[in-house]
């Protein structure tokens, strides 16, 4: 089954799993959990003398959440990381490294180790890899809820193959869930602006819409709009408004028996063969060849 320890100077509310080596050889050896997959997990509560030191680094990922108090961390040839509240952290495999509590105001952490052939990638597309992030008090309770999921399945059903491949996949949603949220004022300000431009755009879905009316309501310039735009989606503005027509066309197609033309004025676009061309060149076939195919 599965190791507990107990520090005999542990801390009020602790936890912590390590899991057997027997478990973690099933996990490598299945396909679903080998990309990903924690070997330890634990809370530490008002950690007050938390120390950790490898000189020779660890074998796996470990992922340090703060959620109270304060901390530090401590990597070769860097300077010392403070970790406040709600701020979470990754320390690489094979770098030494020292971390610990605060002395006036010890650390409460939610930590775990993770290996897998993925972490590197899901921890580079987290961004945690530039170092550490502070959330919001509601992505931090996001946060606890998945982390404390893993926690409970690993406790009470790690023996359970589809248990393990359940808490493989919320590691990886509780990783693209971090990717998720900005780390600058900057970058969640040009998320508002995106967000409030394709809100605009969806709106008039069934009208026509200008660039100049665009921007005239974001209140930003038009090459600043461009750029936030290709850098976000790939696409310029109106390349991606006409994704969203194109994008409504497909659904009349498939619940309606509207007419091509009546889809297509329906859209703010009076020429059915214009309509017709532009449909064909985003989704890659005609609208009588899309609809003549079966779905769901």
């Amino acid at each position: 089954m599965i190791s507990i320890r107990k520090k005999a100077d542990g801390f009020h509310g602790e936890k912590i799993i390590v899991l057997p080596q027997y478990q973690l050889s099933e996990m490598i050896a299945n396909p679903l959990i080998s990309g990903t997959y924690i070997t330890d997990i634990g809370y530490y509560q008002r950690a007050a003398s938390h120390f950790r030191e490898r000189q020779q680094g660890s074998d796996s990922y470990i992922v340090i959440f703060c959620v109270g108090g304060q901390g530090w961390i401590k990597l070769a040839d860097q300077s010392t990381i403070s970790l406040n509240e709600q701020t979470i952290a990754v320390i690489p495999p094979e770098l030494p490294h020292a971390y610990g509590a605060d002395e006036t105001n010890p650390w409460s952490i939610y930590w775990f180790h993770l290996k897998g052939d993925q972490v590197g990638a899901l921890i580079q597309s987290s961004g945690l890899d530039a170092g550490p992030l502070q959330v919001s008090l509601t992505d931090s309770d996001k946060i606890r809820e998945l982390f404390n999921q893993c926690y409970d399945l690993l406790s009470s059903k790690a023996y359970s193959v589809s248990h393990q491949i359940h808490v493989s996949h919320t590691m990886r949603y509780l990783l693209s869930f971090i990717g998720l949220i900005p780390r600058r004022k900057q970058e969640a300000k040009t998320l508002a602006y995106i967000e409030q431009a394709i809100l605009y755009m969806q709106e008039r879905i069934e009208n026509n819409m200008t660039i100049d009316e665009l921007i005239s309501h974001i209140r930003i310039s038009k090459q600043h709009l461009n750029h936030l735009f290709k850098h976000a989606t790939g696409f310029a503005p109106i390349d991606y408004y006409l994704r969203l027509k194109m994008q409504r066309a497909c659904q009349l197609l498939d619940l309606t028996d509207n007419s091509i033309k009546e889809i297509s004025v329906s859209l703010g676009l009076s020429d059915p063969y214009y309509f017709s061309r532009l449909f064909k060149k985003i989704i890659g076939s005609s609208p009588s060849d899309y609809r003549s195919k079966l779905k769901g």
